[in-house]
């Protein structure tokens, strides 16, 4: 059996640190049911083992039990061969101050998952989505004295507008202050046209990268719902995200994708991951899984070239367009 290619290792836009081209993230491996921790344990260290350094998580995942979770396994690795990320946002308990980007909750937020995880630092934080009812530049300032106190090292946005992406750029250049970094946008074979046509052009200007979450649509780019969404499936049990990939309409683009995954020799899963390392400015990809079996089979997409025939077939299949 050959080896397995080597996993590369990318830089966030324009700026020294790498990180390995395909993550995993902590929302659907883990989510809001941590998993008991030999199992959290197991798809970690195959993750490790395999060449995956970035690990990305946030606050609201499992309302800061996935963060515990993954950090009992980190303390146990070198810090230095590891990228680690969280995010804050969504409201963590209900006092009107646990939510939002403000100074107050940034500051509270990066100590409360700091510890949670068990590092001094994060190589990267994310806003999780822009907020409407802070002045930018607080947000930007409060980001800035993170790195400048050493807990983290670069700030990034998610989910955030090309607009908005640009604002917080053109601010911190003139203020002198740490500008974002990185993006973290859902990016996938049935969800294109936002970031190819705005969020990726205000990433690559301001010479920020990009680490995408969710590339198999929640499964639904691997074929198992070819004959529907069965009730206890995840995309079942998500409204926004059904509506979101516009389930329906999709399934018949994702029973095509299997024509053009079997004249690669690979699963549409293995080719949707693939597609969406390949493509520009994206600096990694984050998988999710739940079990070591289903880790190993995405983390295959390593081996999988997109040629020109197969992007214009892909290109053709998931125009921006209704589906054909």
């Amino acid at each position: 059996m050959p080896a397995a290619p080597a996993m590369p290792y990318r830089p966030l836009g324009r700026c020294g640190t790498r990180v390995s081209a395909l993550a995993l993230g902590g929302w659907t491996t883990f989510g809001d049911s941590v998993k008991d921790p030999k199992t959290v344990r197991a798809i970690l260290t195959a993750a490790y083992d395999a060449g995956v350094t970035f690990f990305d998580m946030a606050d609201a995942y499992g309302r800061g039990k996935t963060e515990e979770a993954m950090g009992a396994v980190f303390r146990e690795w070198p810090r230095s061969r590891l990228v680690l990320s969280s995010k804050l946002f969504w409201p963590m308990s209900e006092d009107p101050n646990d939510k939002g980007l403000s100074r107050k909750h940034i500051r509270e937020s990066v100590e409360r998952s700091l510890r949670r995880i068990g590092t001094d630092y994060l190589d990267l934080y994310f806003c999780h989505r822009f907020d409407e009812e802070t002045p930018l530049e607080e947000t930007a300032r409060a980001m800035d004295d993170l790195v400048h106190q050493g807990k983290v090292l670069y700030w990034g946005t998610s989910e955030w507008t090309g607009a908005q992406i640009r604002e917080a750029t053109a601010l911190c250049r003139g203020a002198n202050l740490y500008r974002p970094q990185v993006e973290q946008p859902q990016f996938h074979l049935l969800e294109r046209g936002k970031v190819e046509k705005d969020v990726r052009p205000a990433v690559l200007e301001a010479g920020m990268g990009m680490v995408t979450w969710s590339p198999l649509a929640s499964g639904l780019l691997t074929g198992k719902y070819d004959e529907g969404v069965p009730k206890g499936t995840r995309l079942a049990a998500i409204e926004w995200l059904r509506k979101e990939v516009r389930t329906e309409e999709a399934l018949g683009r994702v029973r095509r994708l299997k024509a053009v995954a079997d004249r690669a020799g690979c699963s549409r899963a293995r080719l949707a991951i693939a597609w969406v390392a390949a493509q520009p400015g994206v600096s990694s990809v984050i998988l999710g899984a739940t079990t070591v079996d289903q880790l190993r089979e995405n983390l295959g997409a390593l081996s999988v070239t997109v040629d020109a025939e197969a992007a214009r077939e892909l290109d053709a299949i998931f125009s921006d367009g209704p589906p054909a």
